[in-house]
């Protein structure tokens, strides 16, 4: 399974990095086969066409699923994804199953990802059919949310059984 994980944060090797990855892995029972640091990106972002840029959206075209985390910025996402995310036109990820991620310091903006990110991903066409999901950035290695997460996320997603993990190896045709 091809699963690209997208990280907007704007250091390299952050908790978002590690807690978007987790969570590919243990949704998927596989590691994600590349993962996308918007950091190292940086001002190619800024313009369209630039040939780093393209190869980034091209992995995120032929990606299965893809896992979008950002941390937690004045009750949003950040604006590397951002910047990303423009990237696409409407309706580009056609069906595209997708998890909007988001690390915050504190449970008041717990719905950031389900209000900010998630209607973005479905503006370019992807396909979310569980709840976003919001870890606490001190806690989100070991926390109970995400493993409430992953049960329905299973489901959602109609992730095949394997008996790996906490997913399956393959996710349905929706």
């Amino acid at each position: 399974m091809n699963v690209v994980v997208v990280v907007g944060n704007p250091r390299t090797g952050s908790r978002t990095r590690h807690a978007a990855e987790l969570v590919a892995q243990r949704l998927t029972a596989s590691a994600p086969s590349r993962t996308i640091e918007l950091a190292e990106l940086g001002p190619h972002l800024l313009g369209f066409g630039d040939p780093t840029v393209d190869a980034a959206k091209q992995a995120v075209l032929e990606a299965d699923l893809v896992v979008f985390a950002s941390p937690t910025f004045k009750a949003t996402y950040s604006g590397l994804l951002k910047l990303f995310l423009d990237q696409f036109a409407a309706g580009e990820l056609s069906n595209k199953p997708a998890v909007a991620l988001m690390l915050g310091a504190t449970p008041n903006h717990a719905l950031a990802a389900e209000l900010t990110l998630k209607p973005v991903l479905s503006e370019i066409g992807c396909s979310c059919p569980a709840p976003a999901l919001f870890l606490l950035e001190q806690t989100w290695a070991a926390s109970p949310e995400l493993d409430a997460w992953l049960a329905r996320a299973a489901v959602a997603y109609r992730l095949e059984a394997t008996g790996q993990g906490q997913g399956g190896g393959d996710i349905l045709p929706l």
